[in-house]
C-alpha cells in the first residue's frame, strides 16, 4: 500500500505505507542518529511530531522489551528511507512495522529522506500530513486541512498521578514534563528514593514531600506553553537543589528572567558536541529540542552560562549564581546516545549532599 507525506508548503512525497493505515498530522522534524530508533519512537518529547530518520536503514535490529523510554509512544508518525522487515538481533521481539501497527502509529518508507531533510534545514520544521494508506489513486483532497501546531503536549505526556520508585538514598522529587525512563535509571543507579509527580503539582505539594533534590525533566513543545511550571520553579529555588534537563532547562531560564526562542530545525541526534566551560572539555551529547534559551537574554539575570554548542554557539547549560540550581539543554541520560555526560547526575548528588550538610550546620 502507498501513502503520501504532504508538507504545508505543498511539497509531496509518495512512498510505501508502514505502521497504521490511518492518517495523521504533525510537525515534521529530523533526527541524525544512526541507531536508537526505538528510544526515539518512545521519547515523549516527540509528542505531536513526525520524525524523519536521516540514516537510510531503520529497523535492522528490531524492537525489544528493554529499550523503551516510555510505556506508550507519543510520536505521531515515522518517516524513513528503508524499513527493515526482517530484523536480525538476539534481543529482537518484533519489527518496527509491527510495533507501529500495534501502537496505531502511521509511517512512510521508500521516500527521499535526504531531500526532505534539506527542505527542513532550509525552511524550518513545518506542519505535515500523512495520508491514509491506499492501494492506488489520488489522495482525498478533503484530508488536506492542516491543523494548528499543538500547544498541550506536556499535558498529554505528563503522568496523571504521582508514583514512587523506592530507594534507600536521597529523596528526589521528579517533576514529569514528559520524562524519559533513562532519567529514572540514572537516579536509581545512585540509590535515590524517587517520587515522580505531575507537572501540575503546586509548590506546596512538592515541598510537602520534603525533597532533598528536585529534578525537572525533558518534555515536548514550547516551554512558554506551561506558564504554571515557570511560577512553581521560581518558588522552589532556594528550598532544595534543582537539576533541569532539556525542557526543564528552558523552564529554569524563563523562571529567572531569560527568554527562549524557536529554532529553525532544532537539535535532534546523538552526536552533538557541547563544551563544558567550567571543565574546558567537549562532550558528545544526545539532543532532542526545537527551542533554545536566547544567549543575549542571560544578561542581567542571576544565571551563568556553563555549556555551549560547538556547532552553532547556542546555550546548552546554565547555573544559578545564588542557589544550587543548574541545567543542561541536552540529555545526559542519553538513551540513545553517548554516556559522556553522566557526571552531571553525580554533580546533582554532590549538590544535595552539600546542601544537606549546610542545612544541618545552620540548625
Amino acid at each position: 500500500m502507498i501513502r503520501d507525506l504532504i508538507l504545508e508548503d505543498g511539497t509531496l512525497f509518495t512512498g510505501q505505507a508502514i505502521g497504521s493505515t490511518a492518517s495523521s498530522q504533525g510537525e515534521v522534524v529530523f533526527n541524525t542518529g544512526m541507531t536508537g530508533y526505538q528510544e526515539i519512537l518512545t521519547d515523549p518529547s516527540y509528542c505531536g511530531q513526525f520524525v524523519t530518520m536521516t540514516y537510510p536503514l531503520i529497523g535492522n535490529y528490531g524492537i525489544n522489551l528493554a529499550d523503551f523510554e516510555s510505556i506508550e509512544p507519543s510520536i505521531h508518525g515515522l518517516v524513513v528511507k528503508e524499513s527493515c522487515d526482517t530484523p536480525s538481533n538476539f534481543r529482537s521481539e518484533q519489527s518496527v512495522d509491527a510495533y507501529l501497527k500495534s501502537k496505531e502509529i502511521p509511517g512512510i518508507a521508500e521516500i527521499d529522506t535526504r531531500s526532505l531533510t534539506k527542505i527542513i534545514r532550509k525552511h524550518g520544521t513545518m506542519r505535515a500530513i500523512l495520508t491514509e494508506a491506499r492501494e492506488e489513486g489520488d489522495v482525498d483532497e478533503n484530508a488536506l486541512d492542516f491543523a494548528p501546531f499543538m500547544t498541550d503536549q506536556v499535558e498529554r505526556v505528563s503522568t496523571k498521578n504521582p508514583y514512587v520508585v523506592p530507594g534507600r538514598g536521597h529523596r528526589v522529587v521528579v517533576i514529569d514534563y514528559g520524562m524519559k525512563h533513562g532519567i529514572l535509571r540514572d537516579l536509581t543507579e545512585r540509590l535515590c528514593h524517587i517520587i515522580v509527580v505531575p507537572y501540575t503539582y503546586t509548590t506546596e505539594e512538592i515541598l510537602a514531600l520534603k525533597p532533598d533534590g528536585i529534578m525537572l525533566t525533558n518534555g515536548p513543545g514550547d516551554p512558554k506553553n506551561v506558564p504554571e511550571a515557570i511560577e512553581v520553579i521560581k518558588e522552589l529555588q532556594g528550598h532544595a537543589p534543582i537539576f533541569g534537563i532539556c525542557l526543564g532547562h528552558q523552564l529554569i531560564a524563563l523562571a529567572n528572567g531569560a527568554d527562549t526562542e524557536k529554532m529553525t530545525f532544532g537539535h535532534r541526534g546523538s552526536n552533538h558536541p557541547v563544551k563544558d566551560l567550567h571543565l574546558n572539555k567537549t562532550f558528545i551529547t544526545s539532543q532532542n529540542h526545537g527551542y533554545a534559551v536566547r544567549l543575549g537574554s542571560l544578561e542581567n539575570t542571576h544565571l551563568d552560562l556553563t555549556h555551549v554548542a560547538i556547532n552553532d554557539d547556542s546555550v546548552e547549560g546554565v547555573k544559578h549564581k545564588d542557589y544550587p540550581v543548574f541545567s543542561v539543554q541536552y540529555h545526559p541520560e542519553s538513551a540513545p546516545g553517548p554516556e559522556d555526560s553522566g557526571y552531571l547526575f553525580d554533580q546533582f548528588i554532590d549538590q544535595i549532599k552539600q546542601y544537606k550538610q549546610h542545612s544541618k550546620e545552620a540548625k
